[in-house]
């Protein structure tokens, strides 16, 4: 009888399904910290940073940690102080952060900071376009290295090196309400770099992200299927190209196009993300976005993590 049973159950084992193989990728950068500047505690010294902390490409200043102590009989705690730009290493960008002048506002724009934002704002399933095998061998024909000269390594809106129309309608059908659309690029292995006009990184405005058609093609796809994804992420500086971002003749106007016209629809943006390759192959995945929620924030560092299951 006992064989029996062994039998039986051993039956109903092979027929239930495997399990699923369940990991988490951890999409976000170190922010480097720098002790005070004698005299300012919050400007930070580049020559004392906290263990191997580098500089990073940023629209702010670099970290400032400042660490201070409470004493208790069996010892101390170190408290520490932190003077942080809102817009550094990986964050999110809430809609808020572009303040339209106003004459090309959209209908019912939005200006939500993110002390409004909503636990919804910060989850959702995973979309991944994913063009770093075409960023890889534009960079191989410069030994692996970005340059900003066009004709060595081109990263233009107009080259197939930067995520296209065709990569929206390529995905286009698994974009619904709450989706993240995640650009895979392979930028983030040159983040760090002292100097923002020579980083690779920024690569005199020659980097991959997405262009002006693209973003168009993304607001056409929402409004014919009714929906607002959450937002984007990738592994640059900017969402958009650098060329996008810079703007016509390199002078900012008419630049950062998907800022301007997706932030107003209420989207959000997770710039400078890092490891999003792992996302390739991990099967389906969902994103949580861990923001911190500061009153009148525009946006703020984020640790940000995916769950997959393949």
């Amino acid at each position: 009888m006992r064989a029996v049973l062994l039998a039986a159950a051993s039956a109903i084992l092979l027929a239930l399904p495997a399990a699923a193989d369940t990991v988490l990728i951890d999409l976000t950068h170190p922010i480097p910290t720098f002790q005070p500047m004698e005299g300012d505690p919050t400007a930070p010294d580049l020559a004392n940073p906290w263990f191997d902390s580098q500089p990073i490409p940023t629209f702010g200043q670099q970290t400032v940690l400042a660490i201070g102590q409470f004493p208790v009989g069996d010892g101390h705690f170190d408290i520490g102080r932190l003077v942080l730009s809102e817009h550094h290493a990986t964050h999110m960008d809430m809609p808020g952060h572009f303040v339209h002048k106003g004459d090309k506002l959209i209908g019912g724009a939005s200006t939500r900071l993110l002390h409004e934002s909503t636990a919804e704002d910060l989850y959702g399933p995973v979309v991944l376009i994913d063009i770093a095998g075409r960023v890889s061998a534009e960079l191989a024909k410069n030994g692996g290295k970005p340059s900003p000269d066009k004709a060595v390594t081109d990263f233009s809106n107009a080259s197939m090196n930067v995520v296209t129309a065709a990569d929206i309608d390529a995905v286009a059908d698994q974009l619904e309400n709450g989706t993240w659309l995640v650009l895979n690029l392979g930028w983030s292995q040159f983040l760090y770099d002292p100097d923002f006009a020579t980083s690779p990184y920024i690569n005199g405005w020659n980097y991959p992200g997405i262009n002006k058609e693209a973003v168009d093609r993304l607001i056409q796809v929402m409004d014919e299927k009714g929906i607002k994804i959450n937002g984007l992420v990738a592994d640059n500086i900017g969402i958009d190209t650098g060329e996008s971002s810079i703007g016509e003749g390199g002078n900012w106007t008419n630049s950062w196009h998907a800022h301007v016209h997706l932030l107003q629809r209420d989207l959000k943006f997770v710039e400078n993300a890092t490891n999003l390759g792992q996302l390739v192959g991990a099967g389906d995945c969902q994103l949580f976005v861990g923001a911190i929620k500061h009153v009148r924030g525009t946006g703020g560092a984020s640790r940000v993590v995916a769950l997959c299951e393949n």
